[in-house]
């Protein structure tokens, strides 16, 4: 059975430099539809029901625009879009039309503010239309990973704060408390870093560790930017993809037996997996 989609309604979007997104709709002109909704997906065994209602402008040519401000505050996830038809609030989740991203795609080049949200529309897996959201006190954006040579060697830049005594990278078995303390290198400025670990370190400790016999591991990265600091995760949010892990693919590097290979969660955060080769 095939579904016809012709009827579904469609919206365009721009998203400004400033984080301001404006949804453009075309809708035949006696059609009902007066509000566009954001609506939070809840996670697995949540039930969050987050939702902003936005209320559409224009006349009786069909064209209805409206913007999400800027200073909306959008949760940490994934917000599907809606159409809110009329009066009894039917339902109808709308599909995406051109997507101007343009002004995101220099975003790591501009310091951000606490707290530093993020919002990028994209296409979910079932063809529809969401806006995927980051809001983070701060945040360490990833500008250059690689594992080679028996190192793994990031640079990052802090956004929302700064560095100052007591400064600190972890990087911490998933599941376990096993962790590996790395002094980061901090610039003059007090917002760019880099660091570097040996790549057998990783292997050895998640090796090492009691459930190492499930296979593959994980490394989850975090800066300390000060001593009574709040640890941040490292991750690569400022620019225009919505999900990199499937996209920003970096190359394993093999440790004796076993691959290390960093890469990108679902959440776009910097991690480290580590696999028996074979």
């Amino acid at each position: 059975m095939t579904t016809d989609h012709a009827t579904d309604p469609r919206t365009a979007c721009t998203v400004e430099r400033d984080g301001r997104i404006t949804f453009a709709l075309r809708l035949p002109p006696t059609a009902p539809g007066d509000r566009l909704l954001l609506r939070l997906r809840p996670k697995k065994g949540r039930t969050d029901h987050l939702r902003h209602l936005l209320t559409l402008d224009g006349g009786d040519d069909g064209h209805r625009t409206v913007v999400l401000p800027a200073g909306t505050v959008l949760a940490e996830g994934r917000w599907d879009v809606h159409l809110v038809d009329g009066p009894d609030g039917e339902h109808r989740r709308v599909r995406p039309g051109p997507r101007d991203l343009r002004a995101l795609v220099d975003g790591h080049t501009r310091d951000r503010s606490a707290p530093v949200a993020v919002r990028i529309p994209y296409v979910t897996k079932d063809g529809f239309l969401a806006v995927r959201a980051w809001l983070r006190d701060a945040h360490a954006e990833t500008r250059r990973v690689r594992a080679a040579e028996g190192t793994l060697t990031v640079a990052a830049r802090l956004h929302g704060t700064e560095f100052g005594p007591g400064a600190a990278v972890r990087l911490r078995l998933r599941g376990t408390r096993t962790e590996r303390p790395v002094t980061p290198r901090v610039a003059d400025d007090r917002r760019d870093f880099t660091f570097a670990v040996a790549l057998a370190d990783l292997a050895a400790d998640a090796g090492n560790d009691a459930a190492a016999d499930a296979g593959q591991r994980f490394w989850d990265v975090s800066v300390r930017p000060a001593e009574d600091a709040p640890w941040v995760r490292l991750a690569r949010l400022l620019d225009d993809v919505a999900d990199r892990k499937h996209i920003h693919v970096q190359p394993a590097a093999l440790v004796g037996d076993t691959a290390v290979r960093p890469y990108y969660t679902v959440d776009n955060d910097l991690s480290v997996t580590v696999t028996p080769a074979g």
